[in-house]
C-alpha cells in the first residue's frame, strides 16, 4: 500500500469520526461543497508557488492539494481505486486521442 492509499484509507475512517476529533472529520462534516472549496483554495496556492518558482513551497502545497483532493473525493464517495483504475485504463493512449473520445 502506497502513501496515497494509506491516506485515502485514513480519510475514509475519519468519515465516521466526531468533527472535533480531527481536521478531516471536520471538513467532511461541512459537506462536499466545502471540501471542494478547500481543494480549490489549495490548488490556487499550489499554482502561485509554481509561478513563483519556490520548489519547497510548491512541494508543500502539492501535498496539501493531494490531501484535499482525497477529502473531496471521499465527500462524494469516490474511491481512490476508481480514479487509479481510470488512469490505468488511459495508459498508452495519447492525451489528444483520449480527450477526443470523451
Amino acid at each position: 500500500m502506497n502513501t496515497l492509499e494509506r491516506l485515502a484509507r485514513t480519510i475514509d475512517e475519519r468519515k465516521s469520526a466526531a468533527p472535533e476529533s480531527s481536521w478531516t472529520a471536520r471538513l467532511l462534516s461541512l459537506g462536499p461543497e466545502k471540501c471542494a472549496e478547500k481543494f480549490g483554495e489549495e490548488a490556487v496556492e499550489a499554482i502561485i508557488e509554481a509561478v513563483k518558482g519556490d520548489q519547497a513551497a510548491l512541494t508543500a502545497e502539492a501535498a496539501d492539494v493531494l490531501y484535499h483532493l482525497l477529502v473531496m473525493l471521499a465527500a462524494r464517495d469516490v474511491a481512490l481505486e476508481e480514479v487509479l483504475a481510470l488512469l490505468d485504463a488511459r495508459q498508452g493512449i495519447s492525451g489528444i486521442e483520449e480527450k477526443k473520445n470523451r
